[in-house]
C-alpha cells in the first residue's frame, strides 16, 4: 500500500472513526484503524464491536493494500503536522511508514486479515430522513438517555416508525423526552428499535450538514447509515422499550405558562442551596405566584417567587432542579408551559404552539 493524501482530508474523517474506537481494548486490533486501498479508493474502518464508522477517500494513482494502523498514534501524527501537509504513506510488511516534509515516523501495525468481521446481518428495512430533521430530534432528547443503568433498555434510544410518523424517545426513569414528526417519504411500514447510547452519540456529531439526505437500513438487531462519504453502523439494544404512553394519559391541572429564562435563571439560583445529591426544589403553586424554595442538611435555605397566572388549586410538588431546567433550556421559544398531572406525580415541559417535543419529569418526595 502506498500513497499521497492532504492532511485536511485524512484528518476529518480520521478523527470521526478514532472517536468510535475504545481506548481500552480486549483485542490489541481493535485499537487500529483498519486501511483498505482498492479501485483508487481509500477505505477506513473503526469499531468497537457496538458501534462501526466506515470513510471512503478518492485516492488516484494509489498503490493497492490493507492493513491496519494504531489509531491515537496515527492520529496524533496527522494532527500535529503542519496545516496543508502532504502526507506520504507506504507499507513495509507489518510496518508503515509516514513521511511529510522533514518528518518521518515509522509505526508498527497488524495484519488487516486478523480485523474483526462486523457483522450486520441482512438490513430488511429501509427509509430516507433529513439530515437536520434527524439532528434536531436527536438534540431535544439525547439528555434523557440513562447512563449504566442495570435496565440496559433505558440506555439508548427508541426510534418508532409508523409509515410517514417518526417518534423518538429517550429517559432515564426519572424523565423522558419525546419528539414527534413526519417523514416526507412514507415507509410503508411500521418498526421500534433501540439504539445504544454511544451509537446515538456518535451519530450526532456526524450530522453537521444539515441539508443532506440520509439513507438509513436496519433490521432487529442492527442499523446502517449512509451520511455523505461516511456509513455508521450499530448494534441495537436487543429489549423492548417499556410502554411511555400511559404517562400521557390521565388527567392533568390547568398550564402554567411561564418566561422561559426566568424560571431557568430562578431554578439555577435556588438550587445552590438545594441537597448535593438530590437536588430537589420545592415547587408552591398558587394562582399569582410560583415559589421555590430549597433546603440542604446544613440547614441552608433558599427561596425564589415568580408572578404566573394560574387559575387551578393550590398545589405543592417538588421536582430535582437538573432535570427540569435541562428540559426547559432544550425549549426553542421563550415561554415555557409546566402542566402537572392531578396525581402530582409528575410534570409535562412544553412549549405553546409546538406539538413536535415535550418533556416529562417525575416528582420527588423532600
Amino acid at each position: 500500500m502506498k500513497f499521497t493524501i492532504n492532511r485536511e482530508t485524512l484528518l476529518t474523517p480520521l478523527q470521526q472513526i478514532v472517536s468510535v474506537i475504545e481506548k481500552r481494548q480486549t483485542m490489541p486490533i481493535l485499537g487500529n484503524v483498519l486501511l483498505v486501498l482498492e479501485n483508487d479508493y481509500l477505505t477506513m474502518t473503526g469499531t468497537d464491536l457496538e458501534v462501526q464508522l466506515i470513510s471512503k477517500l478518492h485516492l488516484p494513482d494509489a498503490v493497492s493494500g490493507s492493513i491496519t494502523v494504531p489509531a491515537r498514534k496515527f492520529l496524533d501524527i496527522c494532527r500535529l503536522l503542519p496545516a496543508g501537509s502532504e502526507i506520504k504513506f507506504e507499507q513495509n510488511d507489518d510496518k508503515v511508514k509516514i513521511t511529510s516534509n522533514r518528518s518521518r515516523f515509522s509505526l508498527n501495525c497488524l495484519p488487516a486479515d486478523n480485523y474483526p468481521e462486523f457483522d450486520e446481518g441482512e438490513l430488511d428495512h429501509i427509509f430516507v430522513i433529513n439530515a437536520g430533521q434527524l439532528k434536531k430530534a436527536l438534540d431535544k432528547t439525547t439528555f434523557c438517555m440513562a447512563n449504566q443503568d442495570v435496565r440496559y433498555y433505558l440506555n439508548g434510544m427508541l426510534l418508532h416508525i409508523s409509515n410517514s410518523r417518526l417518534e423518538i424517545v429517550a429517559s432515564d426513569g426519572h424523565r423522558l423526552a419525546l419528539y414527534e414528526d413526519q417523514l416526507e417519504v412514507p415507509t410503508g411500514f411500521e418498526a421500534r428499535i433501540i439504539l445504544p447510547r454511544k451509537g446515538v452519540l456518535e451519530l450526532n456529531k456526524l450530522l453537521g450538514d444539515s441539508e443532506i439526505e440520509l439513507r438509513v437500513e436496519f433490521s432487529s438487531s442492527s442499523i446502517r447509515i449512509f451520511i455523505n462519504d461516511m456509513i455508521f453502523s450499530a448494534k441495537l439494544v436487543d429489549s423492548k422499550y417499556p410502554d411511555f404512553s400511559k404517562v400521557f394519559q390521565q388527567s392533568f391541572f390547568n398550564p402554567i405558562q411561564i418566561e422561559k429564562t426566568a424560571l431557568k435563571n430562578s431554578l439555577t439560583r435556588v438550587a445552590v442551596l438545594s441537597n448535593e445529591k438530590f437536588k430537589g426544589v420545592n415547587f408552591d403553586i398558587t394562582s399569582e405566584s410560583l415559589k421555590m424554595s430549597a433546603h440542604n442538611p446544613e440547614h441552608d435555605e433558599a427561596e425564589e417567587e415568580l408572578a404566573i397566572v394560574y387559575g387551578d388549586e393550590e398545589l405543592s410538588i417538588a421536582f430535582n432542579a437538573q432535570y427540569l431546567s435541562e428540559a426547559v433550556s432544550n425549549l426553542d421559544g421563550d415561554i415555557a408551559l409546566i402542566t402537572v398531572a392531578n396525581d402530582s406525580s409528575s410534570c409535562f415541559i412544553n412549549e405553546p404552539n409546538n406539538e413536535k417535543y415535550k418533556y416529562v419529569v417525575m416528582a420527588m418526595r423532600l
